[in-house]
């Protein structure tokens, strides 16, 4: 099977020759571990001072590279792709209020922590009111889907390309967590409107994802903690399900796919989420409860899990605890799919090398479901993964 073939073949509750393998987003340190070279992909902290000196170029060019050799490299049937800024517009320095936290034009204030070397988080928003809320400008230029059409290009042939469009029905990076919830209960009619534009703007730019020639797209927008669903069901029903329904039946239009992700311990909304119609979720976390046994007992073939290793492992556990997880994983889902393997959220930093390498071996060797089934072509990089 093709990666492509075996992809879609998890998502249709076939049979896949093996169970597929994947990420998100892979985090720089682990990229620069296995291409041994430096990269502005997720980059972090490199990668924004790199936009805010106006090297926009050097920051495709980089994605574009090694978003590729690292799918080949380390095998993986689906490849990540993402709109980029435009060569028009350049991305503007923002106004630093102290060290590693700065403002934006529209007064969104961001925070970085060099030591956890993470993504920003948003501090505060400004306060909007319902008469100051517009639609979104979705217009795109093409210099903003070069990074989509180069890995289209090299790798849509074979390989499963998953769009990132953005957060979508909880618009997380836009408004603070705090203000969207707070104002469902005291200014719901703002919030509705809120996450109605927001979802808009995601379904726009994923269809020029899926026009650019992605298989499927992946909202990011968390909905839950550790501790449960941000919102009761009742609130996820009125709030949430009208949008990330809409979210579906868009990419469905177009006969794609739609794999959701977010973290935390979903049980009370899950059946939600399949009410509004995704293929797939990712963002699995097993050491909170959300283990693929319990997920594929209740949810087996109706739901395609994406995940199977949690962070707290590839962190700081061992590659044998890595394996394990792998292998409960695997022997958990159904022999007609159901089931992608990834890391619980992406390939950040701090996960351990070694502990990766482990996931990838473990994945082919509990994952196999014929006999006849053989790695993916890897082209002219050379695969990590021993044999």
């Amino acid at each position: 099977m093709l990666p492509k073939e075996r992809v879609i073949a998890a998502l249709k509750f076939k049979t896949p020759d093996r169970i597929p393998i994947g990420e998100t987003g892979v985090d720089y340190a682990i990229t620069e571990a296995a291409l041994g070279r430096s990269t502005l992909y997720r980059a972090k902290w490199k990668e924004f001072t790199a936009l805010w000196q106006g090297r926009r170029d050097d920051y495709v060019e980089s994605c574009k590279r090694d978003i590729v050799d690292l799918a080949r490299i380390f095998e993986h049937d689906v490849v990540p792709a993402f709109l980029v800024p435009s060569r028009r517009q350049p991305v503007p320095r923002p106004e630093f209020i102290a060290d590693y936290r700065w403002r934006l034009a529209d007064g969104r204030v961001f925070a970085f922590s060099p030591e956890s070397d993470g993504h920003p988080f948003l501090m505060s928003n400004p306060e909007v009111s319902l008469d100051e809320l517009d639609d979104i400008p979705c217009e795109l230029d093409e210099s903003q889907l070069e990074l989509v059409r180069h890995v289209v290009k090299e790798m849509g042939d074979t390989h499963f390309i998953l769009g990132r469009p953005g957060d979508g029905v909880l618009p997380i990076m836009k408004y603070t967590l705090e203000f969207l919830l707070t104002g469902m209960i005291e200014r719901p009619e703002l919030i509705h409107h809120i996450i109605e534009l927001e979802t808009r703007h995601c379904i726009r730019m994923s269809e020029a994802l899926l026009d650019a020639g992605c298989d499927g797209v992946l909202p990011t927008s968390d909905l839950g903690g550790n501790n449960g669903p941000f919102v009761s069901p009742k609130m996820f029903r009125e709030f949430i399900l009208p949008g990330l329904k809409a979210e579906c039946e868009s990419a469905h239009a177009k006969g794609k796919y739609l794999i959701k992700h977010t973290d935390g311990q979903l049980w009370p909304v899950l059946d939600l989420m399949l009410e509004a119609g995704i293929d797939g979720w990712q963002g699995i976390q097993p050491e909170i409860g959300m283990t693929l046994p319990r997920l594929q007992e209740r949810y087996g073939g109706r739901l395609c899990f994406w995940g199977g290793v949690s962070m707290p492992a590839l962190v700081a556990g061992t590659e044998e605890q890595v394996a394990e997880e792998v292998r409960v994983a695997c022997e958990s889902a159904p022999p007609a799919g159901g089931l992608v393997i990834t890391c619980a959220n992406s390939v950040m930093v701090g996960v351990k090398y070694q502990n990766y390498l482990a996931q990838l071996r473990a994945a082919r060797r509990y994952g196999q479901r014929t006999p006849s089934a053989l790695p993916a072509a890897a082209g002219s990089q050379s695969s990590v993964i021993p044999r």
